[in-house]
């Protein structure tokens, strides 16, 4: 069994909501904490820097107030993404507003940074790192990390290519603190997989683009009911990174999603003159399981949903068993 921190254990469901470039913020948040499970969204969210201050104090302050309202159902509670490459000219600000707020999770991404586990360590908050391969797996943890998020094949955004039999196989073999799977969850019966495969929690992202919540264009979130696994491209064109996106906003972008080229960092124009589509606002991230996504809903009602589905998923194996 694995070794998971207090914070962590009593969820109503064993799910943390991905954070989501541009798309969380706290109203998202405070509703996916609200329903049970691990909120989250990245600092970079907030925009201008100082927006982040009013924003964390918004959820605390929320969550406080539906705890003591709710004592025998409290909110789950709820995580930042830092992005800790050297890249980020605001984490240390970050960083330093969610000591003040004392923010239970952390959630870095792109780079492991023994200075930021420590500072997160120094009010009790824990750190979960998402990876790619097992490799950097190993790295996150000899700097410190709490635990993983595994981000296998299918996911959305900066989505690696491991099938999640293998990644969460191998990262099992010597790590036993908590561990989070992230590639085409999005139903109870996925949730109850990722478990059975090895995994602590479900790390559930695309779904809750199509939420009343998330701030995304209505037509974004239309596209997430209406596509399925085979309107997802795999390509790194938009960011010099691979990364998984939806085809109607490529063919809105006027590219052919079958057909796009390679990327080349030193070329930010096509040979046109445009400008190449701006990934995440223009050209729309999303992973591969919405196909069982069929309409657009609060995100409560949605966890309600994934927790029934979760339920029946148990029921039916124990039947089976």
């Amino acid at each position: 069994m694995s070794n998971i921190p207090s914070i962590l254990k009593g969820l109503r469901i064993p799910v943390i909501g991905a954070p989501l470039f541009i798309i969380s913020n706290p109203k998202l948040v405070i509703a996916q904490c609200k329903a049970g499970i691990v909120g989250s969204m990245p600092a970079l969210n907030a925009r201008p820097a100082s927006m982040l201050d009013e924003w964390l104090a918004e959820i605390t302050e929320e969550l406080a107030a539906y705890n003591a309202q709710n004592p025998d159902r409290p909110a789950a509670p709820f995580a930042i993404n830092q992005i800790v490459h050297r890249s980020n000219d605001r984490l240390e600000n970050d960083v330093e507003l969610c000591k003040k707020y004392k923010v239970p999770i952390i959630i870095t991404s792109l780079g492991a940074r023994e200075d930021v586990n420590a500072a997160i360590h120094s009010y009790g908050g824990i750190v979960m790192h998402d990876v790619i391969n097992n490799k950097f797996a190993h790295k996150a943890i000899e700097k410190g990390a709490d635990g993983l998020i595994a981000v296998a094949a299918g996911a959305g955004g900066h989505a690696g290519v491991k099938s999640p039999f293998a990644l969460i196989q191998e990262i099992r073999q010597w790590f036993n603190g908590p561990l989070a799977l992230s590639g085409s969850i999005a139903n109870g019966n996925a949730v109850l997989a990722a478990q059975a495969l090895g995994a602590d929690f479900a790390y559930i992202g695309s779904p809750f683009i199509a939420t009343h919540e998330a701030n995304a264009v209505d037509e974004y979130k239309q596209a997430i009911v209406d596509s399925t696994s085979d309107d997802i491209v795999y390509s790194n064109l938009f960011t010099g990174v691979h990364g998984n996106y939806l085809a109607p906003s490529i063919r809105k972008a006027g590219l052919d999603p079958e057909a796009l080229p390679e990327s080349d960092p030193s070329k930010m124009s096509f040979s046109d003159g445009s400008s190449k589509p701006k990934a995440w606002k223009e050209i729309w991230g999303s992973g591969q399981g919405i196909g069982v996504i069929n309409e657009v809903t609060g995100a409560g009602e949605f966890v309600d949903k994934l927790y029934q589905e979760y339920l029946a998923a148990k029921e039916r194996i124990v039947h089976i068993g």
